[in-house]
């Protein structure tokens, strides 16, 4: 069979590149418009398919944007942390520490990596460190926590 019996046969044309379904628009980025999905033309103020305002967009994103950091600062906040767990300012202090130990006996692990028994030795070996300095820091802010309800 020749070649252009097999062309004359095939469904496609060769020289015509092949057709590529479109994708629509991610309506949940910053750039699409949340009613058509549509995305927003370089430097327009208003979406070329349905007419919403662009602005109304950016400031929506802003605002929760702005109410998600604000929550993350309130949760991260010290004072409420220290008065929600009943400890003193030192005893926070080595709360802290002792995260910061768990913290860092774990990163041990993902740091490192076994290639030797030797190594596998050394890297027990500063997991058990790390976790004495974490215990250490616990035990030094239980003693350092006064009873608050004591207080007259």
């Amino acid at each position: 069979m020749a070649v252009s019996e097999v062309a004359q046969n095939e469904a496609q044309e060769f020289w015509r590149p092949p057709e590529v379904a479109a994708v629509p628009a991610i309506p949940s980025l910053a750039e699409a418009c949340e009613r058509c999905g549509s995305e927003y033309m370089v430097g327009a103020k208003f979406c070329h398919t349905c007419g919403r305002s662009r602005l109304a967009t950016e400031s929506s994103f802003l605002e929760v944007a702005l109410t998600r950091s604000q929550e993350v600062l309130e949760a991260l906040d010290f004072q409420g942390i220290q008065d929600r767990l009943h400890l003193t300012l030192a005893s926070m202090i080595a709360f802290i520490a002792g995260l910061g130990c768990l913290l860092g006996a774990i990163a041990v692990g993902f740091v490192y990596s076994v290639q030797t028994l030797s190594d596998f030795q050394a890297i027990q070996l500063w997991r058990i460190e790390w976790l004495l300095g974490a215990a250490a820091a616990f035990l030094a802010g239980i003693l350092l926590n006064r009873d608050l309800s004591s207080k007259s």
